[in-house]
């Protein structure tokens, strides 16, 4: 088989486990929403579907060569089963259980979250069980420091300076005092760093399908810029299920659908722009992790399901185009999208 066919096999592959399981979860979630169901479990799922797909597609078709983080690979594919089956049996046998400080929750959204955190631990160590060769070749290392902490730093500071626009913007200015004396905002972010290391494999999940494999292979075909608009509108749209049946209702899902393609677009320039400066898929992955886990922050509201049944509007919609734009869509100027390249210049995934 040519190199030309292999890449082809292994791009239908990738996108049957990102998108076809996507979807066919998202009949699922369709059928629990109409019962009320407790849908948590799925999200958390369909997080690692796109690096699974490539996991499942570089597995198949690079059987004979060398270097392949095949135990990682297989680690985390068989993470990505479990998380499924217990997001089917969250709907097929749902159950509920009291929580210490109130309320009730699935007993799979609980399950989950162990077999995530146990999944992510085993993850690690397959990874650093790989080799430096093996991880230098399929994207594993980490690379680039000063730059990589730059960008961390650099996306914190706008991530924070748009919540303070818009809380401005709003006139509720108060809510950033709340948020500083609130015991809670610093113990939880001084527990992130833990929490990520236990959860990370769900950020890694969406970021080394999004970022190492499909944007570079869009940006050969459609140009750099071309390329990364692209990457957030099919990323922004691979959120369907979740913003019609767990992000909000139905009724809102269009107007949601509406948030997430310019939440997708504006995040895809910037991780686009980091993982471009750095050349270290951590990057985005951190960045992915800390614009999700910031929120119960933001919010000042420290609860499980702080992203679940959210209130959304269509007049929401142009502040939210304005700031993200500016803040982060603003990097589609910068040199990284300016650089001369030709098709030839941009790297395939897996090899060096």
């Amino acid at each position: 088989m040519t190199q030309t066919n292999t890449a082809k096999r292994e791009l239908l592959i990738f996108l049957a486990v990102a998108y076809g399981v996507t979807f066919l979860m998202g009949i699922l979630m369709w059928y629990g929403n109409q019962g009320s169901l407790d849908l948590s479990a799925f999200p958390n799922a369909q997080m690692m579907y796109p690096a699974a797909g490539v996991m499942l597609a570089y597995l198949v078709g690079r059987k004979n060569e060398e270097n392949v983080p095949r135990w990682f690979y297989r680690v985390f594919i068989l993470l990505t089963v479990v998380m499924v089956v217990c997001a089917v049996l969250s709907v097929a046998a749902p159950k509920q259980i009291a929580m210490p400080a109130g309320g009730e929750i699935s007993v799979w959204t609980a399950v989950i979250q162990y077999i995530l955190i146990g999944g992510s631990i085993l993850c690690w160590v397959t990874i650093f069980a790989s080799g430096k060769e093996a991880r230098e070749t399929y994207g594993l290392r980490w690379k680039n420091w000063k730059s990589s902490f730059a960008c961390i730093l650099l996306f914190l500071a706008l991530y924070f300076l748009r919540v303070g626009i818009a809380y401005l913007a709003s006139g509720e200015i108060q809510m950033l005092a709340d948020i500083a004396v609130n015991p809670y905002t610093w113990i939880y972010i001084l527990s992130m760093p833990v929490n990520f290391f236990l959860v990370f494999a769900a950020f890694f999940g969406e970021e080394y399908g999004w970022r190492y494999y499909l944007q570079p292979l869009l940006q050969k075909r459609f140009g750099l810029r071309k390329g990364v608009l692209l990457l957030g509108i099919v990323w922004g749209l691979w959120h369907l299920p979740v913003d019609f049946f767990y992000y909000t209702s139905p009724d809102k899902g269009l107007i949601m659908t509406a948030s997430q393609l310019i939440t997708c677009v504006s995040l895809a320039i910037f991780f686009a722009y980091a993982y471009s400066k750095t050349n270290n898929i951590w990057v985005p992955v951190l960045l992915h992790f800390l614009n999700n886990n910031l929120a119960p922050v933001i919010t000042n509201t420290y609860s499980a399901d702080v992203l679940e049944n959210q209130d959304v509007s269509w007049a929401m919609l142009p502040s939210a185009l304005l700031l993200n734009g500016l803040l982060f869509g603003f990097f589609l100027l910068s040199k990284e999208f300016r650089e001369e390249k030709t098709k030839s210049d941009i790297e395939v995934p897996g090899h060096r």
